[in-house]
This record gives C-alpha cells, sequence and structure tokens, in this order.
C-alpha cells in the first residue's frame, strides 16, 4: 500500500486533515498537522499518531479510519459520538454496511474504560490488542515502507489532504467492518479490559507534577476590564504581576512511556537504526543468531505526553483575617490561575466562611459583589473539613486553598490541612504588604514553591478617576467599539456547537461561545430538487450570550410559560441533572445519586417536560419546566419515541452547517489590486456574483491602523471588527452608508446595508424587508466605492 492511498481524504468522510497554525511540527512541514472531524472536534495531531503508527508498525497498520476512532473515543473529556453516528449512518446508507451502531457501541465502552487503560504506553497496549489479527490490515512490510516514505517526503500529506470524491464505499467498508468485527469480540468494557491483562500487566500510573518555565505576560481584555473598572482596578492591575513569576503548571503531561535510563530504555524488538552499537561488535554468527532470537536490545522510541485533562477547585478563605488587601490578593491569584493564557483546564471558585458558596469570576460585576463577601468566622477549619467529607473525591480534581499567612497557625486548621494534603495539591498564603507564597504537596510532604513580592503601591499609584462606559467614538477612547447584538443579515454559524436543538419548529444552537442562537434552514427545503441543488441551512441571529455552562455531558431545550428559555443539562458521569433560565439567569440543580438511572438514558424534551428517556424502559424520570427541579417517573409512551426519533431527524439537518469564521484580526488593508485584505486574505471575485475570501498574495497598499476593534485608514474611514464573524464599515463619504460583511473563510460572501441586500442567501434573514439585489452591484455601490475613496485620500 502507497503512503497516498493509506492517509488519503475523501469528500463527505467522517475525517479530513486540517492545519494548526499554532503548532510547529518536528519534521519541518507544519501544514495539515491537524487530523480532526468536521463539525465534531479534533481527534490528534499529526505527530503523535505517526508516533503510535510507529509502535504498531511491528503488526502492521489497521483501516486509517478505524484507528482514528478508536483514538477519538479513547481521549478524555467530552465527545461528541452523536456527530460520530451522523457520518456512520450517511457510510451505512451509501454502503452494504449494516448495524453501525455497534460502533458507536464499541467507541462508548472504550470512552468509559479506566483511565489507566488510555494512557501512555497502556494506550498502545490498548490499541495492540485492538486491532491484533483484524480485518484489513496493512503488513509489516507495508506499514514500514509507508513510515520510511513519509519521513522522507512528509510534504506528501498535502496531496492526501486534497479530498477526492469516491466511486465506491470500499474504504469505509474497511474502516467501519474493521470494528464492527472488533465489537463482536469486544462486547463490552470488561472484555477489553480482561483482554489486556491477559497479555500484560496494567502498572498503576502515578500523577506527575511536572514544573513549567516562567510565564510571560499576555493581553487580556478581561484584564483590563477589571483596572478600567474603579471597584476592581487593585485585583486587575496585580494580576498580570504575578503572571510573570507564577510557575504553577498550568497543565500536567501523563508520562507516557519516557526511557528513564539504563535497561528500562531497552527492548528487545526494533529497528536496526535503534539497535545498540555494542550488539555490532559481536562476531557475524553471533549477531545473526541474537537478531534472529530476539535477544539483541534496541533503543525504545518515546511517545509523546498526552495532556492529563482535571479540574481545578480554588478555595477562598473568606474570614476576618482574610479582610482587606490579603482578600484583594487571593482573588487576583484565583484569577490569575483562571485567566491565564496556559489554562485550559475547568476550573471552580468557592468561598469558605461558615460554609463554602460557589462563586464566578467571569464578569466584573460578579467580582465586585464577592469582593464583598466577608465571613463573621475567625477561621474556616470546619468548612473546609467538610469540603473534603463531602465532595470532589475524584482523582482528576486539584484544589487550591488561598488564606491569609496567619490562619496556618490555627491548629484546627493545621489538622484539617494535615488530613487531606493528598487531595490539597496547592496552598497559597497573603499578607498584607503584599506577599504571596506558594506551597505544593506533593507525596505526602509539602513544598515552597516560590515567593512573589508585589509592590503594591506602584501597581496602585495611577487608579483610574471614574468608570468609563463604551464609546461612542470608537477611535478616541481606550475600549473596544460598541457592536449590537445583531446585524440587518446573519452571522455565520460557527463550526463549533456544544449542542443543536428543534423546539417549535424552529432551530437553535448552543455555540462553542456560549450564546444560543437560532438558525434557518430553506422553506422549501422538503423539495428534493431544491435541497439537492441548494443549500438549505441558513446563518444565525443570537438570542443570549455568555451562558454560564459547561460543555459536557447532554442538553435540552424548551421555553416556559414566560416564554423564557429553560436550558436542561445532564451530566451521567457527575450524576447531575440542571436547569437554567437563559433570560434570568436562575439556576437549580439535582444530585441523582442513589436514584439508579442506568446506562443509555438520555435527555431529550417532549410535551412540556424533560426526559431521561430510554425506549426500553417501562417507567421513565422527567422532570418539569416550571418551579423547583424534582425527579419524579412516568410511564414509557410509544409517542415519545415517534418524537423523539423525528426531532434527531430534523436536528441532523444542520450537521455541516458550520462555517469557519475570521476573527483574529491581525491587519485590515487594501492591496495593490484594490482588493480588502483582512489579515492574511483578501476578498476576490469568483465571477457570477460569487465573491470570498481567499490566501491574499499581493503587496499592502494602504494599510489601517488599529485600536481594540476599530481600524481606521487615513481618511477617517473605519472598519469595525466583531469577533462572532461581521465587520462593520463606515466611509468618510456621507454618501456611501454603513453597510455590513460576514468575515468567514472560503465561503461566498453577502454585504448588505440597513435598507439593502445582495449575496449569498445564506445571510438573508427569514423574516426581512430587504431589497434584494445582485452582488455585483452591492460590490460596486458599496465596497469598491468605499476602497476608493480610501485609496484617492491626498491626491
Amino acid at each position: 500500500m502507497e503512503l497516498n492511498e493509506y492517509f488519503q481524504s475523501y469528500e463527505n468522510y467522517f475525517w479530513e486533515w486540517t492545519t494548526d497554525e499554532d503548532v510547529p511540527d518536528p519534521s519541518g512541514y507544519h501544514e495539515y498537522n491537524l487530523i480532526s472531524i468536521p463539525n465534531v472536534g479534533a481527534i490528534a495531531y499529526r505527530p503523535y499518531v505517526i508516533e503510535v503508527l510507529k509502535e504498531l508498525q511491528p503488526y502492521g497498520f489497521p483501516p486509517f479510519g478505524s484507528l482514528l476512532l478508536v483514538l477519538y473515543a479513547s481521549q478524555d473529556g467530552y465527545l461528541n459520538l452523536d456527530g460520530i453516528s451522523y457520518y456512520l449512518k450517511n457510510i451505512e446508507k451509501n454502503s452494504r454496511l449494516r448495524n453501525t451502531d455497534q460502533v458507536i457501541e464499541l467507541l462508548e465502552n472504550i470512552n468509559r474504560l479506566p483511565r489507566i487503560y488510555k494512557t501512555g504506553q497502556n494506550k498502545i497496549n490498548l490499541l495492540q490488542t485492538l486491532f491484533k489479527s483484524s480485518h484489513n490490515q496493512t503488513s509489516s512490510g507495508s506499514a514500514d515502507l509507508i513510515l520510511k516514505r513519509f519521513a522522507k517526503r512528509p510534504y506528501k500529506i498535502a496531496e492526501c489532504a486534497q479530498k477526492i470524491a469516491y466511486r465506491s464505499m470500499l474504504f469505509a467498508v474497511d474502516d467501519i467492518g474493521n470494528l464492527i468485527n472488533i465489537s463482536e469480540k469486544f462486547p463490552t468494557t470488561e472484555s477489553i479490559i480482561q483482554a489486556m491483562k491477559a497479555i500484560m500487566e496494567v502498572p498503576d500510573l502515578e500523577d506527575e507534577v511536572l514544573e513549567e518555565e516562567t510565564t510571560v505576560e499576555t493581553q487580556k481584555d478581561f484584564i483590563q476590564e477589571l483596572i478600567d473598572e474603579p471597584k476592581t482596578f487593585q485585583v486587575g492591575s496585580l494580576i498580570k504581576r504575578i503572571w510573570s513569576g507564577l510557575k504553577i503548571p498550568m497543565r500536567h503531561l501523563s508520562p507516557g512511556e519516557q526511557p528513564i535510563g539504563g535497561i528500562s530504555d531497552m527492548s528487545n524488538k526494533g529497528d536496526f537504526n535503534r539497535m545498540l552499537l555494542s550488539e555490532f561488535a559481536n562476531e557475524d554468527e553471533v549477531f545473526m543468531n541474537r537478531v534472529a532470537n530476539n535477544e539483541a536490545l534496541y533503543i525504545q522510541r518515546e511517545i509523546p505526553p498526552e495532556e492529563n485533562v482535571f479540574e481545578r477547585i480554588i478555595l477562598i478563605d473568606t474570614s476576618l483575617k482574610n479582610w482587606g488587601i490579603p482578600k484583594v490578593l487571593a482573588f487576583a491569584s484565583a484569577i490569575a490561575v483562571i485567566k491565564h493564557p496556559k489554562a485550559h483546564s475547568e476550573c471552580k471558585v468557592m468561598t469558605l466562611g461558615q460554609a463554602s458558596l460557589e462563586i464566578s469570576l467571569n464578569k466584573v460585576d460578579h467580582i465586585v459583589n464577592h469582593l464583598n463577601l466577608v465571613s463573621p468566622a475567625l477561621e474556616v477549619s470546619q468548612a473546609l473539613e467538610k469540603f473534603f467529607e463531602k465532595d470532589h473525591k475524584e482523582k482528576d480534581f486539584e484544589v487550591f486553598f488561598i488564606t491569609h499567612h496567619e490562619n496556618l497557625e490555627n491548629q484546627k486548621l493545621q489538622k484539617v490541612i494535615h488530613e487531606n494534603r493528598d487531595r490539597l495539591k496547592f496552598l497559597v498564603t497573603t499578607s498584607a504588604d503584599g506577599e504571596l507564597n506558594f506551597y505544593k504537596h506533593h507525596k505526602g510532604t509539602r513544598k515552597h514553591i516560590q515567593k512573589i513580592i508585589l509592590p503594591l503601591k506602584e501597581l496602585w499609584a495611577n487608579p483610574p478617576q471614574g468608570k468609563r462606559g463604551r464609546q461612542n467614538n470608537p477611535s478616541s477612547g481606550g475600549k473596544k467599539a460598541a457592536v449590537p447584538l445583531n446585524y440587518p443579515i446573519l452571522f455565520p454559524t460557527p463550526v463549533n456547537k456544544i449542542a443543536t436543538f428543534l423546539y417549535e419548529g424552529e432551530f437553535f444552537v448552543l455555540s462553542n461561545k456560549k450564546q444560543l442562537l437560532r438558525t434557518y434552514l430553506s422553506d422549501n427545503y422538503y423539495n428534493r430538487e431544491h435541497y439537492n441543488n441548494h443549500k438549505i441551512q441558513h446563518g444565525s441571529e443570537v438570542l443570549i450570550e455568555d451562558i454560564s455552562v459547561k460543555p459536557k455531558g447532554q442538553f435540552a431545550l424548551a421555553r416556559n410559560k414566560q416564554q423564557e428559555f429553560i436550558l436542561c443539562q445532564y451530566q451521567p458521569d457527575q450524576k447531575l441533572i440542571s436547569t437554567l433560565n437563559l433570560n434570568t439567569k436562575e439556576y437549580a440543580e439535582l444530585n441523582l445519586t442513589g436514584k439508579n438511572i442506568p446506562d443509555g438514558h438520555r435527555l431529550i424534551y417532549f410535551g412540556k417536560y424533560f426526559y431521561l428517556f430510554h425506549e426500553e424502559s417501562e417507567m421513565i424520570p422527567y422532570i418539569t419546566i416550571e418551579g423547583n427541579i424534582s425527579l419524579k417517573y412516568v410511564l414509557n409512551d410509544k409517542l415519545i419515541y415517534k418524537s423523539h426519533g423525528k426531532v434527531e431527524s430534523e436536528v441532523k439537518k444542520l450537521y455541516n452547517s458550520g462555517i469557519k469564521i475570521l476573527n483574529n484580526f491581525s491587519k485590515i488593508g487594501i492591496n495593490i489590486n484594490e482588493e480588502l485584505v483582512i489579515s492574511k486574505h483578501a476578498m476576490t471575485t469568483y465571477g457570477d456574483n460569487l465573491y470570498s475570501f481567499a490566501k491574499n498574495f499581493s503587496d499592502i497598499k494602504v494599510k489601517a491602523n488599529q485600536n481594540k476593534n476599530v481600524f481606521s485608514f487615513e481618511d477617517g474611514s473605519e472598519i469595525i471588527t466583531d469577533s462572532r464573524g461581521m465587520l462593520t464599515f463606515k466611509s468618510s463619504n456621507k454618501n456611501i452608508p454603513v453597510f455590513y460583511m460576514p468575515s468567514t473563510e472560503y465561503a461566498y460572501l453577502a454585504l448588505a446595508t440597513e435598507t439593502d441586500f445582495g449575496g449569498s442567501e445564506y445571510y438573508l434573514p427569514k423574516d426581512n424587508k430587504l431589497k434584494i439585489k445582485e452582488m455585483d452591484e452591492m460590490y460596486t455601490q458599496y465596497m469598491e466605492a468605499f476602497i476608493k475613496h480610501v485609496l484617492e485620500y491626498g491626491i
């Protein structure tokens, strides 16, 4: 098998090659360095996949698609198996394959494996166990040839990344059929575990704290908002100074198979280029005998370390001694950890007083309110003890405790900290003179990591004079220019979504940016001819922003009697179900521990209630939309099953509806071809009223000056950017009205004013009074006129 054949990608298939420009590749070829599932999520970076293949080479390669699905299922964290199911159903429809549900069941079983079986060398053992003697294997010799050709010519991946149309689904039969056969061999999670234990000993993996290098200052708009607000100025002005010296690791790496010297570096299997030089000192007959009998010694190959996904819990002491400056330091330290540029783990913050209280530090108003929290308690040993007794005993939690240094002299608090030192990872102490001390508990002992002394007088020397609102003239102020909730045209629907819903005939999207969007399908999307010849999806309008929700578990959406949106979330792993009123922000949750809800129950909405539904259950749990959250049971009904099936069928029409949004606005200008340039892309015409952004290869003729999200030209014309995917054009020529254009990559564009519209109907609102024009006419009348006025300034 050739390299191109093994790594080839196909149109409308479940995986594709993409590029992450921020991650360099050891091979020196940085394009197409990431494999992802469209509209679902990333699978793995290319260097990791290559290293995995090197470990599988002696046994031959499994079909590439099979390997990718298993790698995706063995990830920690949230998995979108519904998205996988959508692709499998399409494959089943277009091929002779059947029972693709078995593949989803296999992936779920793999995901449910204890983490120890999916980390480091054990992950390789897992892959070898599953794919050993599986169908459609590439031979060991062919596998070795593929790896050698990739090592010499990694740029060949670019050819594989160009998707080709397929005449038959034989490659899909190899990928999916292989997993169907594996699912028959391993029908349960336990059967996989037993198979692994039968051929190898599964060692315990010890958590390891890895020190990271000192971080550098990073610009964060949220931090600037804290500095600009007088009530949070003291907190905000400390954060970047804390970042500059903070040595707490922002992520942990599971070690994988990393040799540490001596005999542990050696193996009796490997390639000749990995053989110890001492072996070649043997006589020819002895040397060949040692090789033939697997007695020759080789240097083991390292597997790149994997990120250990965990959740941080920060406990802030609000007792009397931690009041004033120590409390300001405590909140600044907590925000510095949460908002650190390298921090990607989830983080929960709780205050400890007479009891524990979970708080949010995601908005300026939240921080203003929480800075006023004070407990009459002299010390918080009782609240800290209750926290460790009742909650958060899982292994993947990392607990911080921030308190005043004098509180550590209290014997009760000392006792609680000592008894829970295995779960209390970091201890941070504050003082009134600006001194922060960081301690780490590791293997039962406390180690002092670092001391940070903050020059409070210097940092607090220039407080803001008053709270500044959003500026009407964005060019004159230091704040970002105001952007509306919506525009005369629709936003591009983002590729990354947490969930999609159908409620009373309308489609809704919960985006990764924590927004509730409403999107549309064409009115006649049931017309088969229209469906085959035109895109049926439309863009989105924003209904609600800044939704406080974790992107994990299952979701359902409904409206109450007041027509307020209610978002229900079910987290099976946490045994937790919750409701959030998106309009009033009212939140309620219910712990389901002891309710004996079997696996496989799915959260759905039907007939004014949320259900934990399973078609084979006689009684199913439900909760009401109105009032307090409580769990009740009702007889299962076939109507619920039929309704759920119809909803799922309709929602699947939204798959592949997302468009890649340009939101990293590093520069804006006009090139020598008189084309608008946004970052690395130029607005180009493809004839017949078609315009889109493509890679810019021409020099910039005029460049705009940036002030936050406003780019200004010398003539006074401005372009206001909106990271949600929209550009607003304000010309200094009063004869050119304000107009709008979506910022999307490699997708057809549209232009609109408050009265006119032209371009892709994807951006046309469902109910509008816009006058429809040709895109060429709109471009000439507005965009071209805007560009010419900028270029003619000063001539």
